[in-house]
């Protein structure tokens, strides 16, 4: 195929040249090619779902993206606006022959991308996207019968059975550096916060590199994975959201060290898992996976809420999570679970509520994952957790920080309590400033059987 004279490749959720599908096959298709970020202000400007965190996170991985081809002698554009108009501007502007980019499996996403094609058809413009962020590809994995997986463990049996091709190096390429009028500075957008400096993690492949050379920490993921005061967690989850490192590199070097059967590459797979969900399933980003609990009576009370998402509960591995979550944009895995089966099945408040609290203050915000994780521990989504089995957060913090190291550590007022303080699921009265139990964890787990029963005799 001849080669086209300038093509445009726009960086998304890809933010490396090193093992980039799109980038590559653009490099080696094109005389010149520009490359290009687009602030969307459908992303980025004010909405339910935008998170400060990992606004930040993904500025760091821009700038450090920047520098790079920099050095390559390149450049890499910012541009402001709707990607589609955009696109069509450079279309128009700079001769553009064709359009490059890896796909994202959002219903946003999906719509927009749908508009750039249609375009690129119109004005005769060769548009190609890859699948490049998941080791297996929406539609790649599916039953025997041709409809795709809702159960983890088989999509894991099959999914897991397809070859993941060995990362590829960094393409050459021939960037367009001539300047481009309607670019814009990353300063000139005025979206870094400077109150976020101290980031828990830090954007960036030089991060997500070193994060990768330690891996080897994590030899006992599976054993000690749900203990928050150990740091067995890879620290990987906002790297993959914005593929500083690519999914490959990641899955190839955890093989090299642990073998295929390891707990961590399992978890990879989950992240696959819930993408094909949404993809497959996309009414699961308005409501329920599982119908038959639409009539389930939620309180929904503003009051509690706010509790909940402030760390003021009175149970302590609840808001030790929260304050975790609002002063870093982290949680660990495990406190995440807690936390949002607290708030669905102590609390009584729909998911979709957590779920956007969490888009709000999550560094490593994936909208499928987020989603189906709240659908997992709220038992309305698919191979989710029955709607009987409740987390007792007593019996979760006495298991999973015995020590109370991780509570002590977000919640300063405890730091004098006894451990006998700290794990009395009896307390009546505030200790040392810190709140009493807001509720009887036994009454709100009965309570949350009659919804759920109710739902089920209605459905």
């Amino acid at each position: 195929m001849q080669k086209n004279r300038r093509s445009l490749f726009i960086f998304r959720r890809d933010l490396r040249i090193q093992d980039n599908t799109a980038l590559r096959y653009a490099a080696g298709s094109s005389d010149e090619l520009v490359c290009c970020f687009i602030f969307d202000p459908r992303q980025i400007g004010d909405h339910k779902y935008k998170s400060k965190f990992a606004l930040e996170f993904m500025l760091n991985s821009l700038e450090e993206l920047s520098a790079e081809i920099d050095q390559k002698g390149g450049k890499l554009y910012f541009f402001h606006g709707e990607a589609e108009q955009v696109i069509s501007n450079l279309i128009s502007n700079l001769k553009i022959e064709a359009v490059f980019h890896n796909k994202d499996y959002t219903p946003f996403s999906v719509k927009r991308d749908r508009a750039i094609e249609s375009l690129c058809v119109e004005q005769s413009i060769r548009y190609e996207s890859y699948d490049d962020a998941l080791l297996t590809a929406p539609g790649a994995v599916l039953k025997d019968d041709g409809t795709p997986y809702t159960v983890y463990t088989p999509f894991y049996k099959r999914a897991s059975k397809l070859e993941v091709p060995e990362p590829q190096r960094a393409a050459s390429i021939n960037y367009h550096t001539k300047k481009i009028e309607s670019s814009v500075s990353l300063d000139s957008l005025q979206l870094k916060n400077p109150e976020l400096d101290q980031i828990f993690l830090r954007g960036g492949r030089s991060e997500a590199k070193k994060i990768l050379n330690n891996l080897s920490k994590l030899e006992q993921y599976k054993d000690e994975r749900d203990f928050p005061a150990k740091g067995y967690t890879s620290g990987l989850s906002a790297h993959h959201k914005f593929g500083t490192v690519s999914i490959r590199e990641v899955y190839h070097k955890a093989v090299e060290i642990f073998g295929q059967e390891h707990q961590f590459i399992k978890e990879l797979y989950w992240r696959d898992f819930f993408t094909h969900i949404g993809h497959h399933f996309p009414r699961v980003f308005k409501g329920n996976f599982n119908r038959k609990y639409d009539s389930v009576k939620w309180e929904n009370d503003q009051g509690k809420f706010w509790t909940w998402a402030k760390g003021e509960t009175g149970f302590p591995i609840v808001d030790a999570g929260m304050r975790e979550l609002n002063q870093t944009g982290y949680m660990h895995n495990r406190v995440r679970m807690i936390v949002a089966s607290f708030l669905t099945k102590d609390l009584h408040i729909n998911w979709r509520w957590g779920e956007r609290y969490f888009a709000q203050n999550l560094i490593d915000y994936d909208p499928a994952v987020n989603n189906g994780s709240w659908q997992w521990a709220s038992s309305t989504g698919c191979d989710a957790q029955p709607y009987f089995r409740i987390f007792n957060p007593w019996l979760q913090q006495k298991k999973f920080d015995s020590e109370a190291e991780y509570i002590r550590k977000w919640i300063p007022e405890l730091k004098n309590a006894s451990l006998a303080e700290i794990h009395d699921p009896e307390r009546k009265q505030a200790l040392f400033g810190y709140p009493a139990p807001c509720l009887d964890h036994r009454e709100a787990k009965s309570k949350t059987e009659a919804l759920f029963a109710d739902a089920l005799e209605a459905a």
